[in-house]
């Protein structure tokens, strides 16, 4: 195949592995007993990473800002600018990077493994479908974890902005929390939620897309590479998405 007609034939699959996974979802087998166990891996065991992240994130935010804020003669709108700044971007993009990091590519190593020691294609055999089976439940787990875990990034780095603001710079704790609330409204909120739950399918469905529909998977170096694709596409289309998404919604 022509260099130029692999990537449209790769994205050709993966299209329509979404279709039939979001097809599968009708079979009872996609939320079997391993859903609750998948969240826990996905979104529990991920959370002290983005509780720390979040904090520093949040601080080095209030540093910023308030050297910023300054110079134009608003440092009380500190606690505002943070707040935005996290949830309508920050947050929900590097949450996501993160749980990429953490749990993408341990996804897609995973589900490489079992196409490289032919699991799945056992299941087949055996008349289970490998997509309800393995993927389902697997893709449900990152869109649900995804927006829980960027509201624990929100709030954490948003505990690091109030510290800073308050040991630092002389703002008070009250002052940065009422500042945060009147710079955030509903429809900040809705952006964050939204980016969140696309973000989480990107990472579903392009992890899992790529190692189940890995050619040939012989050895451990076959899945690092496919884990390690995965990730990189996967990052690049969080930040493609975020862009499409700060630039369409209100």
């Amino acid at each position: 195949m022509s260099t130029w007609l692999r990537p449209l034939a790769q994205l050709g699959a993966m299209g329509l592995f979404l279709g039939q996974t979001l097809r599968a979802t009708r079979a009872r087998t996609a939320w079997s007993g391993t859903f609750a166990g998948l969240l826990v891996r996905i979104g529990t065991r991920s959370l002290i990473l983005v509780l720390a992240a979040g904090f520093c994130v949040g601080a080095m935010l209030a540093v910023q800002f308030h050297d910023t804020l300054t110079r134009f003669g608003s440092p009380s709108m500190l606690g505002a600018a943070v707040a935005l700044s996290l949830v309508r971007e920050l947050g929900p993009v590097l949450a996501a990077l993160l749980v990429l990091g953490r749990a993408g590519s341990a996804l897609a190593a995973e589900i490489a493994s079992m196409r490289g020691s032919q699991q799945i294609d056992a299941l087949a055999c055996m008349g289970i479908d490998p997509l309800a089976y393995l993927v389902v439940p697997r893709l449900f787990a990152c869109v649900l974890s995804l927006p829980l875990l960027t509201a624990v990034f929100d709030v954490a780095g948003l505990a690091g902005g109030m510290l800073v603001g308050g040991t630092s710079f002389g703002n008070p704790v009250q002052l940065v929390l009422d500042s945060a609330a009147s710079g955030v409204d509903f429809d900040d909120v809705v952006m964050g939620v939204v980016k969140s739950l696309v973000f989480g399918l990107l990472i579903g469905w392009i992890c899992l897309g790529r190692a189940f529909l890995a050619p040939a998977v012989r050895g451990t170096d076959d899945i690092s590479r496919v884990s390690a694709d995965a990730v990189v596409i996967a990052s690049l289309a969080i930040l493609g998405a975020d862009y499409l998404l700060s630039a369409l919604l209100p």
